[in-house]
C-alpha cells in the first residue's frame, strides 16, 4: 500500500499547478515521501519533503502531495470505515525562497 500512496503523493506534487488555480508550475529536483502508521494501524502520518533549486518555495506542492496521499489511503480503506477523517494537513517547515526559513510553533 505504501508504494501506491508514495506514487500518488509524487503525482500530486507534479500536478499541483493543474489542481490549484493560479499556482505556477515549478520543476522539482526530488521528492521524499514518508508514511508511518500510528496507534494500532488506525492512524497514518504522511510527510513529504520536496526539493528544488531556485527562488520559489514548494509548500503548495508539499501540501497537495500529502493531501493526495491521504485521499489515496481513504480510497483504499473506505470499505472498512467510511467515517475516516483526514485531519491536520499543514505546513511544518519551509526553508529557502524569498521569505527564508519558517517553522511551525511549538503547538504543532
Amino acid at each position: 500500500m505504501s508504494w501506491v500512496c508514495a506514487r500518488a503523493a509524487i503525482q500530486g506534487a507534479k500536478r499541483t499547478s493543474d489542481l490549484i488555480p493560479l499556482c505556477h508550475p515549478i520543476s522539482l529536483s526530488s521528492v521524499n515521501v514518508e508514511f508511518s502508521c500510528l496507534s494500532k494501524a488506525t492512524q497514518w502520518n504522511a510527510r513529504r519533503v520536496p526539493r528544488r533549486s531556485g527562488e520559489t518555495g514548494v509548500e503548495m506542492e508539499a501540501l497537495t502531495a500529502v493531501s493526495v496521499a491521504l485521499l489515496t489511503i481513504y480510497d483504499m480503506c473506505k470499505a472498512v470505515d467510511r467515517g475516516m477523517r483526514i485531519e491536520g494537513v499543514r505546513l511544518m517547515e519551509k526553508r529557502g525562497g524569498k521569505s527564508g526559513h519558517w517553522q511551525a510553533g511549538p503547538d504543532a
